[in-house]
C-alpha cells in the first residue's frame, strides 16, 4: 500500500498546535510566537509535509521564485548571445556565485531562475518577467559598465539587489568588496618577499573592479617608493591574461613580480612565463585575485588574495529577500574584507 501524503493536519497534530497555526508558519506570517515556529518546522521535518507551493502562493501573494541575471550591453548579435553564455559558465567565478545564493534560498523553500540579459531584448524580457510576478525580485550580476539594467529595474521600482557596486549610481541595494585593500595585500606581500621590479596585469578599465584594484596597487607602491608600475591590460579570462603578460614582458623584461586582478589571468601568466623559461616563483612571483578553482589548478598554486564570493552571494540573496518582505525599505550596501591566502607561486 502507498503511503499517505502527509497533510497540514499531520502536521498540526505531530505539533500540538491548530491547523489555522500551522499554516500561519508555513505561509512566512510573522505574528507568531518563535517556540511555535521552531515546533512547526520541526513537526514539518519530522513528517515530510511538502506545502503545495501554487496554492501557498495565493496566499502569500509571492512566486517564491527569485531572477538571477547575468547582465551585459549592447545588443549582440545571436553568436555573440552563445559566447556570452559560455564565457559566464567557465568562469569560476559565477558558479561561487550561484552557489551562494543557492544555499540562502535552499533553506526557505524559494528557487533561483537563470536568466542573460546582454541584449535589448532580453533586457525588456526580465523587466516583463519580473512586473507579472513570476520571480519575486533579482540578483543581478552585471558584467558591463554600461549596463543599462539596473536603472531600468530601479526606475521600475522592482525589489532588486546587485553584485559589486555599480559603475553608475543607482538606488538599488548591493554586495561588494574593499577592491583597493586586497590589491594592498599583493603589492605589500610582493614587496616583502623582495620583489623590486614589480608590474601588473590588471582588469578592465571600464568595469569598477578592474579600476579599484589597479589604483589600490598603484597606491601601494608608490608608498613605499614605487612612483611608477608597469601595466597591461587583460579582460578577466586566462586567454586575455596571456596576452597582456606576452606584451608586459616584451616592453619589461626585467619584471620580478606580478600582480594579476583575477586568478583566470594569472594562470594566463604563468602558462607564459613558462614558455619563456622563467620560473614562478624564484625568477618572476605572481599574486593572483578572488582564491577561485583555477587558483589550485594553476602550476603552481596560486597566492591571491580572497573574495568571499559564497558568503557575498549568500548576503545579496538575504538582502533581496528583506527588501521583498518590506524588512528593508531604503538600499543598502554590504562592503566585504579581502584576504591574502599564500601558496606556492608568491
Amino acid at each position: 500500500m502507498n503511503r499517505q501524503v502527509p497533510t497540514l493536519e499531520d502536521v498540526a497534530r505531530e505539533a500540538g498546535v491548530s491547523r489555522a497555526t500551522v499554516s500561519r508558519v508555513i505561509n512566512g506570517i510573522r505574528n507568531v510566537d518563535p517556540h511555535i515556529q521552531d515546533s512547526v518546522r520541526r513537526a514539518v521535518e519530522r513528517t515530510g509535509y511538502a506545502p503545495n507551493r501554487a496554492a501557498r502562493s495565493l496566499v502569500t501573494r509571492r512566486a517564491e521564485t527569485i531572477a538571477l541575471i547575468v547582465s551585459g550591453a549592447g545588443d549582440a548579435s545571436e553568436e555573440e548571445q552563445d559566447a556570452f553564455a559560455a564565457r559566464v559558465f567557465a568562469d569560476p567565478f559565477f558558479g561561487r556565485v550561484v552557489s551562494g545564493v543557492v544555499g540562502f534560498l535552499r533553506g526557505r523553500s524559494m528557487h533561483p531562475v537563470l536568466m542573460f540579459a546582454e541584449t535589448e531584448a532580453a533586457r525588456d524580457q526580465v523587466l516583463a518577467y519580473l512586473r507579472q510576478g513570476s520571480a519575486d525580485g533579482a540578483l543581478v550580476v552585471s558584467t558591463h559598465a554600461d549596463d543599462p539594467l539596473p536603472g531600468m529595474l530601479a526606475a521600475a521600482r522592482l525589489p532588486a539587489v546587485l553584485f559589486a557596486r555599480p559603475a553608475h549610481p543607482v538606488p538599488l541595494s548591493y554586495v561588494d568588496l574593499a577592491h583597493r585593500d586586497g590589491a594592498r595585500l599583493a603589492a605589500d606581500h610582493l614587496l616583502d618577499r623582495g620583489c623590486r621590479r614589480v608590474g601588473t596585469v590588471c582588469g578592465p578599465q571600464d568595469v569598477p573592479a578592474g579600476r579599484e584594484r589597479l589604483a589600490g596597487f598603484r597606491d601601494a607602491l608608490a608608498r613605499r617608493g614605487h612612483p611608477h608600475v608597469p601595466v597591461a591590460e587583460g579582460g578577466f579570462t586566462l586567454a586575455s591574461g596571456a596576452a597582456a603578460m606576452i606584451r608586459l614582458l616584451d616592453e619589461h623584461p626585467g619584471v620580478d613580480g606580478v600582480f594579476a586582478a583575477n586568478d583566470l589571468m594569472a594562470q594566463g601568466v604563468c602558462q607564459v612565463l613558462g614558455e619563456r623559461g622563467l620560473r614562478v616563483p624564484e625568477d618572476v612571483a605572481v599574486v593572483g585575485f578572488d582564491d577561485s578553482s583555477a587558483a589550485t589548478a594553476c602550476r603552481p598554486p596560486l597566492t591571491t588574495v580572497r573574495q568571499p564570493v559564497e558568503r557575498m552571494a549568500s548576503a545579496m540573496a538575504e538582502l533581496l529577500d528583506e527588501h521583498i518582505r518590506g524588512v528593508r525599505t531604503e538600499p543598502t550596501s554590504l562592503v566585504f574584507d579581502p584576504e591574502l591566502v599564500v601558496r606556492a607561486s608568491a
